[in-house]
């Protein structure tokens, strides 16, 4: 497969409505200490690993659950083992003083740099990499890096209602172990999550030299579906109403080495729609786009047309609907 040697730089926007895209472990849309929702990384890395899962099953997905026979969640180390059998072994050896002389003595030892190999035939390391700290402790920097997602619409409308549940409450001292048990479920009216990501392909470069598959052109292309259609595909009681709004990606000319700011300061959403569509602000956007054209190849604009109208998109884009 044909190797991919470019930067790119791109925003990621997820609406959300009536639903919670991303909660904290009290149930809750995650808030900052000023009120405004956003979201963590993890959420949309996990829609791009769910997706890639189901729309390509010959891929194969290492950070993700998996169970035992008896229905438990395996450790790192089993699942490590589940999907490429025994750890890889090397043989090393050393000299040894015994009785006066030297002798070379060969100890067989878990090969590490064989372990992070074949953690990169999974594709969500080739993008994401891994914190392997299990048999032994690795680190593998991913090319590709997203930030937390920030609600850019004006508003931040948190709303939590109780739900019953068909079973009663299994405490018998308690007053009301004869009654259903009751649950609370909290949701977002409206929200827009702006999640910034940058790809460096770089970043696995010394594994790829040493005979680690690298990130492909084919990969780019499963990346960017998943990035487009990843959050719909995924559909859950909290979830329901979370949708793949819009996508940029800019593509950096293989020589270049311009380094771009963040995109979620860049791209603005007014405060009022037109015909039920919010509007997407991409002025900001265009000037530094537009002003580093000579270190871009190709600027894509990938669109849901039912939900949103963007305003000021930088010459030259490419823009086209999911």
């Amino acid at each position: 497969m044909e190797k991919f040697n470019h930067r790119v730089f791109g925003g990621a926007l997820i609406k959300a409505i009536n639903s919670n895209y991303n909660a904290d472990f009290s149930g809750q849309p995650r808030t900052l200490p000023n009120g405004v929702v956003y979201a963590t990384d993890k959420v949309l890395k996990y829609a791009i690993r769910n997706y890639l899962k189901d729309a390509y099953d010959k891929e194969r997905i290492f950070v993700f659950k998996s169970f035992t026979n008896d229905v438990k969640p395996r450790t790192l180390d089993e699942n490590f083992i589940n999907i490429f059998g025994d750890f890889p072994k090397k043989t090393i050896s050393k000299e040894v003083e015994k009785k006066g002389k030297t002798e070379i003595k060969e100890d067989v030892v878990i090969d590490r740099l064989g372990i992070a190999k074949k953690l990169l035939t999974c594709i969500d390391i080739r993008f994401f990499g891994a914190t392997y700290a299990g048999e032994e402790n690795i680190s593998i920097h991913g090319p590709v890096q997203i930030n937390h997602g920030v609600n850019i619409w004006n508003e931040n409308n948190i709303f939590s209602e109780q739900i019953m549940s068909p079973y009663r409450n299994s405490n018998e001292s308690s007053s009301d172990s004869d009654a259903s048990t009751l649950g609370r479920q909290s949701k977002l009216q409206e929200g827009h999550y702006l999640h910034h990501f940058s790809i460096n392909p770089k970043t696995i470069e010394w594994y790829v030299k040493n005979g680690a598959p690298a990130l492909s052109i084919e990969d780019i292309v499963k990346l960017k579906e998943a990035m487009s259609k990843g959050v719909t595909y995924y559909d859950s009681s909290a979830k329901a109403g979370c949708e793949n709004e819009l996508l940029v990606w800019v593509t950096l000319k293989q020589e270049s080495k311009l380094v771009l700011p963040n995109f979620t300061q860049l791209m603005k959403m007014d405060k009022e729609k037109v015909d039920g569509k919010v509007q997407l602000d991409l002025s900001e956007l265009k000037t530094v786009l537009e002003a580093n054209t000579t270190e871009i190849e190709s600027i894509e604009i990938s669109l849901n047309q039912a939900s949103i109208v963007i305003k000021n998109a930088p010459k030259n884009a490419t823009i086209k609907s999911f």
